[in-house]
């Protein structure tokens, strides 16, 4: 939920409408026992907000990789095919593919790198390019970190 948007005219706006859906429920009665009560004001309240402010996207399930590109995915994706052929089938002419299609994605991975870090090399001075430098800066160092 975007519960940052509960400020100033949301936030009371959020108020009068929980006040007024509490009246209306008419929860007055005392035979019913205080957890029925709080699990009846959660999900009202949570409602509320969901109404008022709406929903996030939620999170990026990955980190996106500074240096992938079409080159890149096709090797990987080619290194995958052959290391379940070489499972699969666990003879010396598959491990030895394996083996080919390996060094040529860690060549292909090795070179996309250096070219992206040469495109930011020269975009440093482009004010609007700063940002997107300062993201893949904080990208890498979360990369060589431990843990």
């Amino acid at each position: 939920m975007r519960v940052w948007k509960l400020k100033e005219e949301k936030a009371c706006e959020y108020r009068c409408m929980v006040r007024d859906k509490v009246e209306e429920a008419k929860w007055k009665s005392l035979g019913v026992n205080e957890h029925w009560h709080w699990h009846q004001m959660k999900g009202l309240m949570m409602e509320t907000a969901q109404d008022i402010c709406g929903m996030t996207t939620g999170l990026h399930r990955y980190n996106e990789t500074w240096w992938w590109n079409e080159e890149v995915a096709e090797a990987v994706r080619e290194k995958k095919i052959k290391y379940g052929k070489w499972k699969k089938e666990n003879t010396k002419e598959a491990r030895k593919e394996y083996k080919k299609s390996r060094q040529n994605a860690k060549r292909v991975i090795s070179s996309a790198k250096e070219k992206k870090q040469k495109e930011c090399a020269n975009d440093l001075n482009d004010s609007e390019c700063q940002n997107e430098i300062f993201q893949m800066a904080m990208q890498m160092v979360k990369q060589r970190l431990p843990g």
